[in-house]
């Protein structure tokens, strides 16, 4: 256990935007802090989980590490997000600086916000989940492996994993799972926030309502064809067009979200592999944490 402690700087050294020269220059931008190094995988779970009487948790690390926080973190610790990854996700939907320096000094002297968390099958999310489609991707790109200098492979290699699987189905998925008083669908988002996620520097607005202070958006469609491909992508890049879409099962700012599969299929959560699923419950935790903006 942690002695009590005024603010902490959670460090995953094995994050691809993460070095020592980089976690000094941010301990020095966030001022008196104690620096705590995640050493295995859920340890900034742990850490969070004994920061309670903290007065903030500052999180350097990548999407990853920022999901153990949001799972261990109490309701009324602020938690800063230091972009430390490939994609950063949650601090860029946050509007933190892309830099780590640059983000540290702003939230320093920031304030904080309560937003809204996503839960599935108990584990929480800050920005995303997905089941089917996106999920298998992000499991693809875990098979690339994790380096110390670099990481796991980043969002464009994220794109092509999509892209891949697009061309291998020829272009076409059928219903696989149902969405319970909604329909059946091919696959299923469900977002926190606009945006879904990042190809590189573009933003992906799967579903341009979505917001953190409020409760779950769903995008699924109920079924994918060469011919709507082009259609659908449009919707991601421009952020209009799916909530009216025929051919997509749209819900906005909701709390509950049931699915159940026709077999077996991945689910992910904020970029992570949370293994397969044959059914899945989301529900919104409303003003569920306090961030730092």
């Amino acid at each position: 256990m942690l002695a009590p402690i005024m603010r902490l700087l959670i460090v995953n050294p094995f994050a691809s935007g993460v070095s020592d020269e980089r976690a000094d220059q941010v301990r020095r931008a966030l001022g008196d802090v104690e620096v705590a190094r995640t050493e295995h995988p859920g340890h900034a779970t742990e850490l969070a989980q004994a920061s309670g009487d903290a007065e903030a948790v500052y999180v350097f690390s990548g999407d990853g590490t920022f999901n153990e926080v949001l799972n261990g973190i109490g309701p009324d610790t602020p938690v800063g997000f230091i972009p430390g990854g490939g994609a950063n996700v949650l601090p860029r939907a946050l509007g933190l600086p892309r830099d780590p320096g640059a983000a540290a000094e702003h939230l320093a002297r920031g304030t904080a916000r309560r937003i809204s968390l996503g839960r599935v099958n108990g584990r929480r999310f800050g920005f995303a989940a997905g089941v089917g489609l996106d999920a298998e991707a992000v499991r693809r790109l875990d098979a690339y492996g994790r380096t110390q200098e670099h990481g796991r492979a980043g969002n464009v290699r994220f794109a092509w994993e999509v892209a891949q699987m697009i061309t291998e189905h020829r272009g076409r998925f059928e219903p696989a799972l149902e969405i319970l008083g909604r329909g059946r669908a091919a696959f299923a988002l469900i977002a926190n926030s606009d945006p879904y996620t990042y190809a590189g520097r573009v933003p992906l607005r799967i579903a341009p309502e979505a917001r953190f202070e409020l409760g779950l958006d769903l995008v699924a469609p109920r079924v994918v064809s060469p011919a709507s491909i082009p259609r659908l992508l449009t919707y991601a890049l421009r952020g209009r067009g799916q909530a009216k879409a025929g051919d997509v099962l749209y819900a906005h700012d909701v709390d509950r979200i049931e699915i159940v599969c026709d077999h077996p299929m991945p689910l992910q959560v904020d970029g992570e592999d949370l293994g397969d699923i044959t059914s899945a419950l989301f529900e919104a935790e409303r003003s569920a944490v306090l961030v730092l903006n």
